[in-house]
């Protein structure tokens, strides 16, 4: 109740509080923190959306996850799938620094050799080096042409090269600075200021190789970890926009169907897209306890809670009910076709008495605080079932470890794409993938199925390709390897000031035409 009354006077004394002064600064907090501003160590979303203001690569992602060019202006893909050619602009230059030379300044292939380099050094230890596997050689042909020669065929090598990992850095700088000192890129803002857990501050890049980009003066990132502080800043103006929204205001301002309520329309622009999240459980299929193994079970678990009325009041409306495959919406591999578990009690205990178990059926399944509230109404119907679900709640440090040593027999899972393409998704259910290896957390192994992958991974054809995706797909879903939850959304909360704020399926952060105008 004190939260709603701090609200209601924020709205009539604070939302036309914004500043007044010259300069065009957009405002948003990370809570998470930002702990390197290295494209090398861009693993979470935190250090992603940072470095991409930064730097550059050859190509980038739209708002439709179409790849565009960035530094490179064309490429092509030899005809067995394993050359890429990329032509670079020739107006492209690294921030201001006195270190560097007009010459040295001007981004030419060897210093993307020397980037991608570094990725693969085994001092340097990138969490991104994985990116390079498939990678037999790279080599610049003259100052303008980069060549990429891979080990086999991967037709979603393009999209890898949209991640931070495969950006341009300035080896004389990097090799005599710190990315405290001098994180130097090519991107539409250049580095101002950095105090941890403080502020982080970016300045427009006057140089920028887009004409008449950025048009934000510059970038101010503040690190408030009370999400409800944060929401209350974002109110008073302090702040830009909010991602995502807490459980501390998301009924005051959302609606039980997820849309914003009436009395924020003025103040508060809300944006949604599909996110490529697909949040499930997973069963560990070699586990030594039967009960996990049984795939009578597993079917019943699907069929035994209300996915639709779970979204509905837990999440309002916030993501999609998994009722179809493992792959997300937003992909073009999602099959809306494909039949998947919806609630449906008689078919759970139809299958239970077919599974002919003796006794009690329990089943232990492993989360975090932040999703116990699903887990709990998941507990609830399935008690209805006669199943008798026991929730252990792990730190989330310690229960990432633990999905991936594969030592937990039922467990709450999230896949974030690293990249817009199915196999993404698919690799986790590939046989030569079992973790800790790999990210086949549920030690799935079907021969039918890694022979499509195999299959998949060498087609250039996009439309074959989505057609061996969804097969793969109805058999993660016909063997029940995973309790699909839901399909989650991208939520933004977004100043009315604010314009050309682009919104994509992987939540990606582009302010290079973003604008902030006077109300």
């Amino acid at each position: 109740m004190y939260l709603k009354y701090l609200i209601i006077l924020l709205l009539i004394f604070s939302c036309n509080s914004a500043e007044k002064d010259n300069l065009s600064i957009f405002k948003y907090n990370d809570p998470s923190g930002i702990t390197s501003l290295d494209p090398a160590f861009s693993k979470n979303l935190s250090n992603v959306w940072a470095t991409s203001q930064i730097y550059d690569g050859l190509v980038k992602f739209d708002e439709d996850l179409k790849i565009k060019p960035a530094i490179s202006k064309h490429w092509k893909i030899s005809k067995d799938g394993k050359k890429y050619t990329f032509i670079l602009r020739s107006d492209v230059y690294f921030h201001e620094h006195f270190m560097l030379d007009a010459d040295e300044r001007n981004v030419k292939a060897e210093d993307f050799v020397y980037s991608f380099s570094r990725i693969i050094n085994d001092e340097l230890a990138s969490p991104g080096s994985w990116v390079m596997n498939n990678v037999d050689t790279f080599y610049s042909h003259n100052d303008s042409t980069l060549v990429i020669q891979l080990k086999s065929s991967f037709p979603p090598f393009l999209g890898m090269l949209t991640m931070p990992y495969f950006s341009v850095v300035s080896k004389k700088i990097v090799e005599n600075f710190s990315f405290r000192e001098y994180a130097i890129g090519t991107g539409p803002f250049k580095f101002q200021y950095w105090k941890d857990n403080v502020k982080l501050v970016l300045r427009k890049n006057n140089d920028f190789y887009e004409s008449n980009y950025p048009k934000l003066d510059a970038i101010s990132i503040s690190f408030i970890r009370d999400k409800q502080s944060a929401f209350l800043s974002f109110l008073k103006g302090d702040l830009d926009f909010i991602s995502g929204i807490d459980g501390s205001y998301k009924d005051e301002v959302l609606t039980v169907d997820g849309n914003l309520k009436e009395e924020y329309s003025n103040v508060i622009n809300l944006q949604s897209s599909p996110y490529l999240n697909t949040e499930y459980l997973g069963f560990l299929v070699d586990s030594s306890k039967s009960v996990y193994q049984n795939k009578l079970i597993r079917k019943a678990v699907n069929f035994g809670f209300d996915r639709v009325k779970m979204i509905k009041y837990l999440r309002n409306n916030i993501g999609t009910p998994a009722i179809h495959g493992f792959i997300p919406k937003g992909m073009p591999s999602y099959d809306n076709n494909l039949i998947g578990y919806s609630y449906d009690p008689l078919k759970a205990k139809n299958l239970l008495e077919k599974a002919n178990i003796s006794g009690d059926i329990n089943l232990v399944l492993s989360t975090t605080s932040s999703y116990l509230d699903l887990c709990e109404y998941i507990q609830g119907q399935l008690s209805e079932l006669g199943i008798k679900l026991k929730i252990d709640v792990n730190p989330p440090s310690a229960h990432r470890q633990l999905v991936a040593t594969s030592k937990l027999n039922f467990f709450r899972g999230s896949w974030i794409a690293d990249y817009a393409d199915a196999e993404n998704y698919l690799a986790l259910f590939y046989s030569k993938n079992f973790s800790p290896n790999g990210p086949n957390y549920t030690h799935f192994n079907n021969e039918k199925f890694d022979a499509l992958y195999e299959k998949s991974i060498k087609e250039n054809n996009d439309s074959v390709r989505n057609l061996l995706n969804r097969e793969m797909d109805r058999i993660i879903i016909e063997e029940a390897i995973i309790v699909p939850l839901y399909y989650d959304k991208v939520l933004r909360f977004v100043s009315p000031r604010i314009k050309n704020f682009n919104i994509n399926p992987m939540n990606n952060l582009d302010l290079t035409y973003t604008e902030k105008i006077n109300l």
